[in-house]
């Protein structure tokens, strides 16, 4: 099994490599995907991402959502704690900035952010995922952090927690780490892993 490094710079280089037209395609039909589910219907607070570095685009699947009545939100690093997430309301016609590391957060005050406990769905961005719901992210451990209260207890009703991805992204088995939070589930283009 190739290590962690290896595999977030062997999918980093297949992310890149997809066509524009790849890309597209493969947002609409996730949001085809993930609109359908169970999860997504009954899910009043959804936390999406805004794509960076070839992550899948869920602006068609926000656009549903907001259509649909939802409320959208997008991860913020937190002021005091800049280890954990805070999520941020999310509006069509929102200005965007980028932070500290580069990714693009809504221009809000932290006051008006919610914590992941507040959220009904998150959707997080990964790198790699194997189908027991082990995710490979960007290695800054946000998420991570963020959800580690998902690890105190086992029936925690909300957040349910999905990662989005492509097909390629599915690999054989990560070796989880013990702070590593695990997936409820992902979907991808063609399928969705419970």
């Amino acid at each position: 099994m190739a290590d962690r490094k290896e595999i977030r710079r062997r999918m980093r280089a297949r992310r890149a490599a997809l066509s524009r037209a790849q890309r597209h395609q493969a947002a609409h039909r996730i949001r085809h995907q993930c609109a359908s589910t169970r999860t997504f219907l009954s899910s009043r607070r959804i936390a999406c991402y805004f794509p960076c570095n070839g992550e899948v685009d869920l602006l068609p699947l926000i656009e549903q959502a907001w259509a649909m009545g939802k409320r959208c939100y997008l991860p913020v690093l937190n002021g005091r704690s800049r280890n954990r997430l805070l999520f941020a309301p999310f509006h069509k016609g929102d200005d965007l900035y980028n932070n500290q590391l580069g990714i693009p957060e809504p221009a809000i005050s932290r006051r008006h952010c919610l914590t992941a406990r507040q959220l009904d769905l998150i959707l997080t961005p990964l790198v790699a995922f194997d189908e027991a719901g082990h995710r490979l992210g960007m290695g800054g451990g946000y998420y991570d952090r963020t959800l580690a209260f998902l690890n105190l207890r086992l029936c925690w009703i909300k957040p349910r927690v999905l990662g989005v991805a492509y097909d390629f992204q599915r690999v054989r088995h990560i070796e989880p780490e013990p702070w590593d939070v695990p997936l409820h589930g992902v979907i991808t283009e063609t399928a969705i892993y419970p």
